[in-house]
């Protein structure tokens, strides 16, 4: 196993690229830690995020493609939603084919003079001119790019960028493969600022499994629990659709840009109400054996003549919550033919989501209007939705242009910043209460995954604001760790520290096995050294009123209280800063 990290370092200007070797296994693990190691490399925290010198970066961990669910892969930069450095986790093959290529972390550079598409292997290197690409959604560039760049198919993973990406708007994700994608924060907007249309990245090589009766045994009994028990089985079977009836029965799923928590249309999108009309099969990641990808379907009719044509389409708990209940929508097959635009475009669903549900609101009150927005825009109404997914994809318009900047950024444009749903960046799906709502707006990448906020939330009503922050900061550890590793956080509860430790020492990483407390406490430093230097300061983080009007099982929310997480959590952030 190598002690030190292979980093591909590729100049886009210069077309050429070259592999390094980085120390650091032992105090920053790889995935997480590695990524903030080498945005401090490389990275210029003073420059704006689209300064042709700013690096986009992706690394995997020490344990991937060596046991189950190792699958994910961090893809790092500065956001051009906030200015900040930040994370998205993606999963598909991107992970494996990073190892298969045997890179540790790839780090991109410069701008291509022209649209162009980078192909990376073990032993080639290769930046092709793809200007014809220029304005081609998301699905059609996969397509093209799988057969132009042909080879090592069953390794080879295909990131590539819709026209948000190319436009620059800050809602801008990166497609992973087919159904996966690095979604948070505008890292499709870093990739098209860069002229980079799409990365291939073909496992052409092969890693050897570490010898030995230790690893083979630890392997199967890791692979038992996360298939043959009920830990797992909850991800496969419903899979996180599973918890948006409970979520609307505790009154904490966002309907109709949050005007309320809960509502009687849940019993037609409920988890099972997707499997029973809407699934088509199961999916997985490379590396996982769960197979919690739930892959829906809905029919369109043809142009031409009367035949149909059967559109697949990816479905999660959060994405029928941002083109569902957030937008009032309660039918599946209109909620993923949403999804379907807004994966076309490449446009981060949540953020997608949320924006079309404040520009209803603010339709609504007469902020703006069908100059604007071009098609009406009302609650439930999928038709106009649809439609509108692609308007704001494209910016196709000044109004969807400035809305592709972030809700906010349109709020203060033309009025409704009081009910814009923003928490750092728009909401996700959980409107649990106010540690969830403190947490997530000065969070890393504004995941609910983040934190456990949400968990703790539904689990105590106590209004102790120590008790609260004191959970927060002791969790997080943990959770950068399995990031660092890079697991899926699914199997949090699965991977704990004593079980990676053995892992490590499985796989030769005995040094870092023993060190994971104090690994865990300076990845956690360095990340958030690194969002200060870049600019972040938690006090001028605000929190919209639309969060202060929400109702939940609790009650109403405090308002003192949300106020004084939001500022002890901030002052324990700054400590990390230092």
């Amino acid at each position: 196993m190598h002690e030190q990290f292979r980093i591909l370092l590729f100049d886009l200007q210069e077309k050429r690229g070259k592999i390094v070797l980085h120390d650091g296994r032992n105090t920053v693990a790889g995935g997480s830690g590695l990524a903030a190691l080498l945005f401090n490399e490389y990275g210029k925290p003073t420059l704006p995020w689209d300064n042709s010198d700013q690096p986009l970066i992706f690394t995997i961990g020490p344990l991937t493609g060596l046991f189950p669910l190792m699958s994910k892969a961090v893809c790092a930069f500065k956001s051009p939603y906030h200015n900040q450095y930040t994370e998205s986790h993606g999963g598909g093959r991107a992970a494996l084919s990073i190892k298969f290529a045997d890179l540790d972390g790839i780090v991109i550079t410069g701008k291509a003079k022209t649209l162009s598409c980078l192909s990376i292997g073990s032993n080639h290197l290769e930046c092709k001119d793809v200007g014809f690409m220029r304005g081609m959604n998301a699905l059609t560039s996969g397509r093209l790019m799988r057969k132009m760049f042909s080879r090592n198919s069953g390794h080879r993973s295909i990131l590539r960028i819709g026209q948000s990406g190319e436009i620059g708007s800050a809602m801008a994700c990166i497609n992973i493969d087919t159904y996966r994608h690095f979604g948070r924060l505008g890292g499709g907007a870093v990739m098209g600022d860069k002229n980079l249309k799409g990365i291939i990245i073909h496992g052409d090589s092969d890693f050897a499994q570490p010898e030995g009766k230790e690893y083979s045994k630890l392997y199967q009994e890791l692979y038992s629990r996360l298939t043959s028990t009920d830990m797992m089985q909850k991800y496969y079977n419903l899979g996180t659709p599973a918890n948006l009836e409970p979520l609307n029965d505790l009154q904490s799923l966002p309907w109709k840009n949050l005007q309320k928590t809960a509502d009687p249309g849940i019993i037609n999108i409920t988890g099972e109400s997707f499997a029973n009309d809407a699934l088509l099969r199961n999916g997985a990641c490379s590396g996982c054996p769960v197979g919690c990808i739930h892959i829906g379907y809905f029919r369109e009719k043809s142009l031409k003549g009367n035949r149909y044509h059967f559109h697949q389409v990816a479905y999660d708990y959060e994405p029928i919550f941002a083109a569902g209940t957030m937008l009032g929508v309660t039918n599946s097959f209109e909620i993923l033919r949403i999804l379907d635009n807004l994966e076309k475009v490449s446009l981060d669903a949540m953020s997608g989501g949320v924006a079309l549900a404040w520009a209803t609101e603010a339709t609504e009150r007469g902020l703006i209007s069908e100059n604007e927005t071009l098609v009406p825009l009302r609650f439930g109404d999928a038709e106009n939705y649809i439609q509108a997914a692609t308007f704001l994809g494209k910016g196709i318009n000044d109004f969807y242009r400035i809305l592709g900047q972030g809700t906010l950024r349109a709020a203060a444009r033309y009025g409704g910043e009081e009910f814009a749903c923003v928490l750092g960046q728009e909401m996700a799906g959980y409107a649990t209460g106010e540690l969830f709502f403190a947490a997530q707006a000065l969070g890393f990448r504004h995941s609910h995954l983040d934190t456990g906020a949400y968990s703790w939330d539904q689990k105590n009503s106590d209004k102790n604001v120590e008790k609260a922050v004191n959970f927060l900061i002791e969790d997080e550890p943990g959770r950068v760790l399995l990031t660092s590793m890079v697991a899926c956080l699914f199997a949090r509860s699965v991977y704990t520290e004593e079980t990676l430790a053995d892992c490590l020492n499985a796989c030769g990483y005995s040094e870092l096995a023993a060190s994971l407390d104090t690994t865990a406490e300076h990845i956690r430093k360095i990340r958030w050294q690194t969002r200060f230097a870049t600019g972040f300061r938690p006090e001028e983080v605000t929190i919209p009123k639309r969060f202060y009007k929400v109702k939940t099982w609790k009650g109403p929310i405090d308002r003192q209280f949300l106020d004084s997480l939001k500022n002890e959590y901030g002052r324990r952030l700054l400590e990390y800063s230092k």
